[in-house]
């Protein structure tokens, strides 16, 4: 099988790093089932934008917290993959994310279920969902956080939840050993997107204060985490699995 005939399916992937993944997916020339949960317009243009590279794209809205409606999704995907002019896909990015300022003190059951929703029973039902589509020999990436490696104020529902994407990872991998496909997980640092209210983009003192912190000297981009992700895909990457990769330029070391 050829990159021609390679096909990604990327959630969140209408703006961040699930963008960036989609982009730098299309320029190894591996198509993408893309999807949004609110922004349609933004899906479009990456859509448009993966098809200038060269590869092929359907945009699908999905919202990842409400699992009712992964089987509706789940017909939705095969429909997509005849348009792309196939019956499988090969590659799972579960990147779809809200985040969390709750600490110990203020958090509520409604957020602690919305983010459980979001980040452990989404990927894990969707997954489930999705494999009778999967081809054998494919990939999965999560995304975790570096929160689930350090702890920081105000994201005691959040680093946690990330911290039990890492250890779903490792048993997906197990499971999923036998069909000959692999599970990693990407744990990106703090990165400058519309993530958190755009706090790391547009706050000039968290911004400073979190570059203090890492070794390189300066917050991420998704233009940092999109290559890791695609390269994980890649078939130079086939021997690795179950593990942990931290893109966060050396923050908190």
């Amino acid at each position: 099988m050829n990159n021609q005939t390679r096909i990604a399916i990327i959630t969140g992937a209408s703006r961040g790093m699930g963008r960036d993944t989609a982009l730098r997916l299309a320029q190894r020339g591996i198509s993408s089932i893309i999807t949004y949960n609110t922004g349609r317009g933004e899906a479009d243009e990456v859509v448009q934008a993966i098809r200038q590279a060269g590869a092929q794209a359907v945009a699908l809205q999905l919202d990842v917290g409400q699992a009712a409606s992964f089987e509706h999704f789940t017909a939705n995907v095969r429909k997509a993959l005849e348009i792309l002019g196939a019956v499988r896909f090969d590659y799972l990015v579960n990147n779809a994310g809200i985040s969390s300022a709750a600490t110990l003190a203020d958090g509520t059951e409604v957020e602690l279920d919305t983010q459980f929703a979001v980040h452990f029973k989404g990927p894990y039902l969707l997954t489930q969902a999705l494999l009778p589509l999967m081809n054998d020999g494919g990939r999965i990436v999560n995304i975790s956080s570096g929160l689930a490696r350090f702890a920081f104020p105000g994201r005691t529902i959040y680093g946690p939840m990330k911290a039990a994407v890492e250890a779903l990872t490792r048993y997906m991998a197990l499971e999923l050993g036998p069909r000959g496909i692999s599970a990693n997980v990407v744990a990106p640092g703090a990165i400058a997107t519309d993530f958190s209210g755009g706090i790391v983009r547009d706050n000039p003192e968290v911004n400073k204060a979190l570059a203090s912190h890492t070794a390189l000297g300066r917050v991420g981009g998704p233009e940092d985490v999109g290559p890791v992700i695609a390269s994980l895909l890649s078939d130079e990457f086939g021997w690795v699995n179950a593990q942990r990769i931290e893109v966060a330029g050396g923050i908190h070391i």
